[in-house]
């Protein structure tokens, strides 16, 4: 197996990468400001979201290839302001290969590293690592001010024949990305990226679809994220997600 073959799993629990800026646009506070706010209420609003400081999530992650399907077991642990580990046990198998190989992806909101005896332990860097660090819990609309990112909204769009309300969020450093919120709810339903991906030679659109929202300890979470990136399609579908849960810091440590 190629070693790009599985980074792309990963790509879907990094921080998004640059995304194209639609020409038309507006930075007006006040209107920007009542999108974001109707977007955080639809979550469960300030003072729920205020009240969480950790999130594990469990269930299943499946790897389109075009040699066959790659799944297996991922949990995602995530903990204010920015820390994450994204544990995968991916079961080789249909491509021939009799093992699972584990990815242990882990940020301690300064350093980044991927872990993966198979194919060999790399540092996160560069674009990655810094969209690592504006990956903020609980949600990267919520505190944005205060981090310096700029929020712009953009034209509108669709997706089939529901009207979309189109934010593009810009970090002072790493790369922006356009999030499109359901009109009627409010709560996300799209991300688009370009992702900087050098096992691929450059970069390539990543499109993360959102679904089955569910109510957990008062906040609207998705249990179902579908990205493709290039010739990939990566699914991870949640069991159980818990909060508030004690998490042991040196989980999220590499070397």
């Amino acid at each position: 197996m190629r070693r790009h073959t599985l980074w792309l799993a990963l790509a879907v629990l990094v921080a998004p990468a640059l995304v194209q800026v639609a020409s038309a646009q507006t930075s007006d506070q006040s209107a920007v400001d009542a999108v974001v706010e109707k977007h955080l209420a639809a979550v469960g609003g300030r003072a729920v979201l205020a009240k969480l400081t950790s999130r594990q999530a469990t269930g299943t992650v499946t790897v389109g290839t075009p040699n066959g399907d790659l799944s297996g077991p991922v949990e995602i642990s995530t903990t204010a302001p920015n820390k994450s580990r994204a544990l995968m046990e991916i079961d080789l198998s249909p491509v021939g290969v009799n093992q699972t190989m584990t990815i242990d992806q882990r940020f301690d909101g300064t350093t980044g590293w991927t872990l993966n005896p198979l194919q060999g332990d790399a540092e996160i860097t560069g674009n990655q690592l810094e969209n690592l660090k504006h990956n903020l819990f609980p949600n990267q609309l919520m505190g944005y001010k205060g981090v310096g990112t700029t929020v712009t909204l953009q034209p509108g769009e669709k997706i089939g024949d529901k009207d979309m309300i189109v934010l593009l969020t810009a970090p002072k450093t790493g790369s922006a990305v356009k999030i499109l919120l359901d009109a009627t709810t409010y709560l996300v339903a799209r991300t688009v990226t370009m992702v900087e991906a050098p096992e691929l030679g450059g970069t390539v659109e990543q499109v993360s679809d959102l679904s089955d929202y569910r109510a957990v300890d008062g906040v609207q979470l998705a249990f179902s994220t579908v990205t493709s990136a290039g010739p990939q399609t990566v699914t991870i579908t949640l069991t159980k997600i818990v909060h508030n849960v004690a998490l042991d810091e040196a989980m999220f440590k590499g070397r």
